[in-house]
């Protein structure tokens, strides 16, 4: 499947693969999750007879023309990308996010945000940088346009939130499935009040073509994990006009704070070119990954 297909009435179809009979009940779930946020997802289940392999894995991905979810035997929800099952798995993330700090993390040092500050994290994949950002004690609102992904993530936050020590950096999470830009002028639109605060930082880290990870003179770079790739078979690369529009309404919802000053915060692999080809104020990187911040004041 060399790109995932959605049809023409915007509903996506999706064939959800499980293997015992009394997983009905989490299937039921995910159904109501689906339901509940309004996601254009429909669910078509089937019973695996056949043990989930690599080798079936790959055939499975190779003859399908939908996307395929994976409900395995300890009930955790994956998607099967090429072969590789993916999904947020934010449990792996935890020595990282208890570390988490300005000098061990970039991110940090480009959002300098702190448990008082409201964050949008306008393009959310599967979810990793929210959780630095929202470590911090920040408010995080996660956006994410595409079904799929969403889905994956409301999954995950819910299967997280039943873990104790993970209460708390969960309810500092919102996610909404929606575009960025449609977002940005509701934000715009609505005064500011105690239950709508101002947002500090805007984080962007928009698809870019997959040659962008290498320096094209000496071929170095970061290589591409699974989980990007399998964000490549979703989502193609902004055009030009369409990263002006971002960048510009990114900074129109930071610039609506007029009590503090605010900033966007672009993620971007070491050697590719500024979003909308546009100079930040400062930037962030180390040998893998360019953190681009743009000001307002």
């Amino acid at each position: 499947m060399t790109r995932v297909q959605q049809e023409s009435c915007a509903f996506m179809r999706c064939q959800l693969i499980y293997v015992n009979e009394s997983q009905q009940i989490q299937i039921e779930s995910l159904k109501a999750l689906i339901a509940e946020h309004k996601l254009p997802i429909v669910l078509e289940t089937e019973q695996s007879i056949e043990k989930l392999t690599q080798k079936r894995r790959q055939q499975l991905s190779q003859t399908s023309t939908q996307p395929i979810l994976l409900l395995d035997d300890k009930n955790a929800l994956s998607w099967l990308s090429n072969g590789l099952s993916v999904a947020p798995e934010w449990d792996k993330l935890q020595r990282r996010i208890v570390s988490a700090g300005r000098k061990s993390e970039l991110l940090l040092q480009a959002a300098k945000i702190t448990s008082d500050s409201k964050v949008i994290d306008a393009t959310a994949g599967f979810g990793h940088d929210s959780l630095i950002l929202a470590s911090t004690g920040a408010q995080v609102v996660m956006l994410e346009q595409q079904p799929l992904m969403a889905m994956l993530l409301l999954v995950e936050q819910q299967r997280m939130s039943t873990v104790a020590n993970w209460q708390k950096l969960m309810s500092r999470l919102q996610i909404i499935y929606t575009d960025a830009l449609s977002y940005f002028a509701s934000v715009n639109s609505a005064p500011i009040s105690e239950s709508n605060r101002a947002v500090d930082v805007v984080y962007l880290d928009p698809m870019f073509p997959e040659d962008s990870y290498q320096d094209s003179k000496t071929g170095k770079g970061a290589k591409v994990g699974k989980h990007m790739q399998a964000l490549h078979q979703l989502a193609h690369p902004p055009t030009l006009d369409e990263e002006k529009q971002l960048l510009q309404s990114a900074l129109a919802v930071v610039g609506y704070n007029e009590q503090t000053s605010g900033r966007v915060v672009v993620k971007r692999p070491q050697f590719a070119p500024q979003l909308a080809h546009q100079s930040p104020n400062e930037c962030w990187h180390n040998e893998a990954v360019r953190f681009d911040g743009y000001f307002v004041s």
